[in-house]
Parts: structure tokens; C-alpha cells; sequence
């Protein structure tokens, strides 16, 4: 076990003792706040000390089963090397299960999440990417019994997208969609290549938690214009005779919301203001990690839109992660929404 862990748990451990036997006593018996509070500190630390207490009762029988490796018997040398095996095998799923216990908890992880995906370098090549994203994210969604609803999106002339804004809703979708926000790159032969040649495009994708709380983050109404426009279609055909399209300008910080998906200039205003509400906050978080340790940097999942993530290489049918130099040679499964190993590896890696 990681000896800062150890140190941690010793910790834990030692503060459980110490507050179950203040807990026994009289004067913290008759002060009722006192004892909420302790018993919900005890409650917090329980979990983790019980885990701990079994990992170290395994270490002791490996001690003593590795002292009956000696025995002049062979057959009790052979019932200990199974015994010891045994006990190996359950103290390593205990410490993964002391680490799930113990490590804190992102508090965005259950909250629902905008994602956008826009084009970025390789022209329509790149907008076809962002298409193939979202039907990525879209079918790993369904696959979750998530459910995607799209808020703004600009279409390409060959059916993708240079720029897509959706909202995720489902159990724990921060928790399993966090780390794929940066820069995808794909490596392939477009359809409009007559050579051959293999081009690589990029397109960048970022997952916003919904805020639940407007009190999240303030928002004065006289930092905002609001615009109201016709919403349009593909090829700019009109999707209605009324102005209900709604554009949300910051003045502040010049971050705009558009939101054209419903038929309610209602509607619109307000998932448009509550798609706003999580870019500010996105942009606050983001302010607060460049004023953090330089390791961070170094963390799955640091936010920086502008690395390169992951490439998508067709020719070769690979998918690679570079954060954690993950290589899957299933590039076919993970388009069509099978994307569990990587998304598995990430929390993972971050968990570690």
C-alpha cells in the first residue's frame, strides 16, 4: 500500500477511536449538537477505518502463513503457498476497495452535462469528425438510458457539424463524460480525397456540469443583452415565421448563448440562460486551475481544451489516449458508442 495512504488511514483510524470514546462520555452525551456532529464524523470516517482494520487483520495471516513456508512438512508447505495466495489476492481488492472508499469525491460528478463539440483544423473533414463524435456520445448515452437533447447546432454542407451544443441527463453523466473534454484528432482518407492521401483533422469537445442552483454563480441582469432571432434549419430554411430563437450575451466576458430548438421563445430564453449559468461557471473553474500547482497540469482530465486528448487512426483501426498512453485497436466499436474501456481507464488513472 502507497505509505501516504497508510499514513492517511492511520490517521483515520485514530480519530475514530478518539471520537468513539468521546461519544461514551456524559458531557458530550447531554450536548446534542456536539454529538450530531460527531456521529456525523464518525458516519464519514467508518466506511474507510472498517476496510483499513480488515486489510490490516490479512496482513498478520500473511505474516503468519509465510512463517509455515519453513515447515519441515511438505504438505503444510503446499496448504500455506494456497493459503497465501488467497490472502494476497483478498488484500488487493480490499485496498482497491479502501481506495473507492477514501478518495473524495468531484461534487459535480452526479450533475447532468452540456457537451460541445465544434470543428476545429481540417475544414468539412473536421466537421464530419464532430458529426462522428456526436453520434459517439449519442449511443454511449442510449447504451446509459441518458437522454440527449440538442440545443444549438450549425450544420455542414456534408452532414456533419461545425459546432454542436447538446444536453446530457441521466445518472452520474459528469462522472463518466469529465475527462473527454480537449482536442480529438482523426487520422483518415476523407471521401473527397482522390489520391488516397491519409489527412488528419481535429475537432474539440467540452463538458460542462449543469448548474442545479443559480446561486452557483450570480449573474447580473445588466450584464446581459439579450437578442431573439428566427430559428433556421439546414440550408437556411426557416423553421418557423417567429422570432423564437434567443441569443444571451455576458457583456462581461463576451461568452454568448444561443439556444433555437424549441418552438417557445420561452423555452429557448430559458435553456438558453441556464446553458450560460454553466459557461460561466466553466470559465471560473478554469481560471481557478491556472492559479493551482503546476502538477495539475499533469492530472487526467485537466481541462485544457487546446491538448490533444486522443487520435482516431482509420487506416489502422486504433484509438489512442495520450493522457494515459491507453492504445485500443477497436475503432469501429468505440464510434458506435462502445467507449467504456476508455472511459474506465480515465476514472482509473484519476483515481490513482
Amino acid at each position: 500500500m502507497n505509505q501516504d495512504l497508510r499514513a492517511k488511514l492511520e490517521g483515520h483510524l485514530s480519530s475514530y477511536q478518539d471520537i468513539t470514546r468521546k461519544l461514551s462520555s456524559p458531557e458530550v452525551y447531554s450536548d446534542r449538537n456536539l454529538m450530531k456532529s460527531l456521529n456525523q464524523e464518525l458516519t464519514k470516517l467508518e466506511p474507510g477505518v472498517k476496510l483499513f482494520q480488515k486489510y490490516m487483520d490479512i496482513e498478520n495471516l500473511i505474516l503468519d502463513t509465510k512463517s509455515l513456508l519453513e515447515d519441515e512438512d511438505k504438505e503444510m508447505r503446499l496448504i500455506a503457498e494456497q493459503e497465501l495466495n488467497s490472502y494476497e489476492k483478498d488484500l488487493k481488492e480490499t485496498e482497491e476497495k479502501i481506495i473507492e472508499a477514501t478518495v473524495e469525491k468531484d461534487p459535480n460528478d452526479s450533475r447532468d452535462i452540456y457537451m460541445e463539440i465544434r470543428a476545429g483544423t481540417g475544414g468539412e473533414e473536421a466537421a464530419i469528425f464532430a458529426g462522428d463524435l456526436y453520434k459517439m456520445y449519442s449511443k454511449y448515452s442510449e447504451k446509459n438510458k441518458w437522454m440527449v437533447e440538442i440545443i444549438n447546432s450549425n450544420v455542414s454542407d456534408h452532414g456533419g457539424f461545425k459546432e454542436i451544443v447538446f444536453k446530457i441527463s441521466g445518472s452520474d453523466v459528469y462522472s463518466n463524460l469529465k475527462f473527454e473534454s480537449g482536442t480529438h484528432r482523426v487520422q483518415r482518407v476523407p471521401n473527397t480525397e482522390t489520391q488516397g492521401r491519409v489527412h488528419t483533422s481535429a475537432s474539440t469537445v467540452a463538458v460542462l456540469p449543469i448548474i442545479e442552483q443559480v446561486n452557483d454563480i450570480e449573474i447580473n441582469p445588466a450584464d446581459l443583452r439579450i437578442d431573439t432571432y428566427r430559428a433556421s434549419g439546414a440550408g437556411g430554411q426557416h423553421v418557423n415565421k417567429t422570432d423564437s430563437a434567443v441569443r444571451i450575451t455576458h457583456i462581461p466576458t463576451g461568452i454568448v448563448s444561443e439556444c433555437q430548438d424549441d418552438r417557445s421563445q420561452h423555452k429557448n430564453r430559458a435553456k438558453a440562460m441556464e446553458y450560460l449559468h454553466s459557461r460561466l461557471l466553466s470559465a471560473e473553474q478554469e481560471k481557478q486551475k491556472k492559479n493551482t500547482d503546476e502538477s495539475r497540469k499533469k492530472q487526467v482530465g485537466s481541462g485544457d481544451r487546446s491538448e490533444r486528448i486522443r487520435t482516431y487512426n482509420f487506416p489502422q483501426g486504433r484509438v489512442t489516449d495520450h493522457r494515459i498512453n491507453l492504445t485500443l485497436y477497436k475503432l469501429e466499436q468505440l464510434i458506435e458508442g462502445d467507449i467504456e474501456p476508455l472511459i474506465d481507464a480515465l476514472k482509473e488513472e484519476s483515481r490513482k
